[in-house]
């Protein structure tokens, strides 16, 4: 179980060596990274607070990343490449022990590490004298985001999983699984003590006390306390972030583009003109090797394979991977393929600045590259694809404002370079509220909130009639494509109703019907048509509202018992899940 290599196995070695009784035999710490050597003053508990701001980037960057998996899940779209590295079919492809090569399985591991990282800062908070009560507490309140952090996305990924709550220093293989609730009701507690000691402002890629404030809002509503998610959604919009209404940045000189495409430039996500930043990543070329991430691959996830499988009116190669176009569309592989609710029945407003000013590349406007093509530089043809459903992955129109991300190195293969990211922005906070005064049945208050992003961009505003959680999530779609956990964000919805008994959703029947599905399944048109694509059609049912957890990490647990999801092999030897959080766990 990877999970526990990285736990144990370390902790097995140091067992192993300080087991003999004479000092002059007791080892020296193999390295100064260990937490006693680090952890001995301000600056060593700091260090660790870089670790976890990198961990945050996990997420965002490199192929088929968590981003691009929870949208294939999703009504976003479709997984797009052709050889099986594409999980279409999530019957088959989705089980406890393949998932398809996505993250389906590997984020349970990637949320893990960080967590264990933090423990060891919660757990050791205390074995120093620190020179004030804000130094400690605004360390611990770091450390207590980044594990509510993780934590909430396991619990909506997984739903039910092990709490692990402090630093593990002997070997364990007697894990047992905590109750998704019991784990958010943790997440409350420490968050609400961490927004009380996060800084206000703090550096680039460091988690704010606004930061603190959205988690924590986000936590309110997969709790159900609508009012206090408004309180703390409120404290944000009130404060010093405001929405990005005017050109800045990097390309603010051209004329041809507008202030959206300016917001998700990367480089202009830290600037002080960007004032809708609440908390992003850091990822920069010019950093060295070693401190940045492989690169966004924007332009491998989001966009077409257009640059093979197309002919030119004589039958011959109309395309190629070098020349004119490849460096602006990049080396797309539609690793996430974008469904027809996403390419055109969200966008229904012709003023809606998402969608002008160059800020999207239209299927219209790929043109053949190939040299020696008698049709170099004419629109590609549609009907001269090698196949009809070459279409699927290959031609399709795509948000260039989102994908555009330019390699920092000469001669580097197009993917999508390196690049800030957004984690949290304004824009989302609003959206939270919207939905909070939504369940809470203000929807004059949730349409206003709605209307600060539609004002924004020129689009028409709604009014209280108009507002639904589909509309919700249809205005999140628009704004936070690429950013948001989408998978996830839609299974904590499916709670909400679940939990409260709405539209006939339950929790008893939560893995056999649950408003994700039906939400995918009602805009998703791969998903309803069952299109196939290389060897798998495009297939997925209610139980996918969870993903498997891995059986490497149930089998390995040996003398405890891990729960499977339902819907997947191993869940009959589930045991009721832990209610309470206890100071072994």
């Amino acid at each position: 179980m990877k999970l526990f290599k990285h736990i144990l196995l370390p902790v097995i070695c140091s067992v192993l060596l300080l087991s003999c009784s004479k000092d002059w035999l007791k080892p020296k710490p193999l390295s100064f990274f260990a937490p006693e050597n680090l952890l001995i003053d301000k600056k060593g508990y700091e260090a660790f607070m870089i670790t976890l701001r990198k961990n945050l980037r996990n997420s965002f960057y490199g192929e088929l990343h968590t981003v691009v998996s929870e949208g294939v899940f999703s009504e976003l779209g479709a997984a797009g490449p052709l050889n099986n590295n594409g999980i279409r079919n999530m019957d088959l492809q989705v089980t406890p022990s393949a998932d398809g090569n996505y993250s389906v399985l590997d984020n349970y591991e990637w949320s893990y590490r960080p967590i264990r990282v933090a423990n060891t800062v919660i757990t050791r908070i205390d074995a120093i004298t620190w020179a004030s009560e804000q130094d400690r507490n605004t360390i611990l309140a770091e450390a207590y985001f980044h594990r509510s952090y993780w934590y909430y996305l396991l619990v909506h990924e997984y739903g039910d999983v092990p709490f692990i709550g402090q630093e593990l220093t002997t070997p364990r293989l007697d894990f047992k699984t905590h109750a998704r609730t019991t784990i958010l009701q943790k997440l409350t507690e420490n968050m609400e003590f961490a927004v009380q000691w996060l800084p206000e402002t703090t550096v680039p890629g460091a988690p704010s006390k606004a930061a603190g404030l959205h988690l924590l809002t986000k936590i309110y509503l997969a709790t159900g306390n609508f009012e206090k998610a408004v309180t703390t959604a409120t404290a944000i919009i009130d404060g010093k972030h405001k929405l990005v209404q005017a050109r800045f940045g990097i390309d603010a000189s051209k004329p041809y583009r507008n202030y959206i495409w300016d917001l998700h430039r990367p480089p202009n996500i830290h600037t002080a003109a960007n004032t809708e930043t609440i908390l992003g990543t850091i990822d920069r070329f010019e950093l060295p090797q070693d401190a940045r991430t492989s690169g966004t691959f924007t332009m491998r996830n989001y966009t077409p394979t257009w640059w093979t499988r197309v002919l030119d009116s004589r039958g011959a190669n109309g395309t190629v991977d070098n020349g004119l176009q490849y460096d602006s569309l990049g080396r797309g592989n539609a690793n996430l393929r974008p469904s027809n609710y996403y390419q055109y029945e969200l966008w229904t407003d012709p003023n809606d600045l998402r969608r002008l000013d160059g800020n999207w590349i239209f299927k219209e406007e790929l043109k053949y590259n190939n040299p020696r093509s008698v049709d170099v530089g004419k629109p590609i043809d549609p009907n001269r694809l090698r196949a009809k459903a070459d279409t699927f992955q290959h031609y399709f129109s795509f948000p260039y404002y989102i994908a555009y991300v330019p390699q920092g190195g000469a001669g580097q293969v197009p993917n999508g370079g390196n690049g800030d990211w957004y984690i949290y922005r304004l824009a989302e906070t609003y959206l939270l509220r919207a939905e909070a005064y939504y369940w809470l049945k203000n929807y004059g208050a949730a349409a206003e909130d709605i209307n600060a992003i539609r004002r924004r961009v020129k689009a028409q505003e709604i009014t209280a009639a108009d507002v639904t959680i589909e509309y919700i999530l249809d205005e999140r779609a628009r704004e936070l494509y690429a950013e948001e956990f989408r998978k996830s964000e839609l299974t904590r919805i499916s709670y909400i109703m679940a939990t409260n008994n709405l539209n006939g959703y339950t929790l008893a029947n939560f893995s056999t019907k649950n408003y994700w599905y039906d939400r995918v399944m009602a805009k998703n048109n791969f998903y309803q048509s069952h299109l196939k694509w290389g060897e798998n059609e495009c297939r997925i049912s209610p139980h996918h509202v969870l993903w498997p957890v891995p059986a490497e990490v149930i089998n390995t647990n040996t003398l405890g018992v891990i729960n499977q999801n339902m819907g997947y092999p191993g869940a009959e030897k589930n045991q009721p899940p832990l209610t309470e959080i206890t100071e072994n766990d």
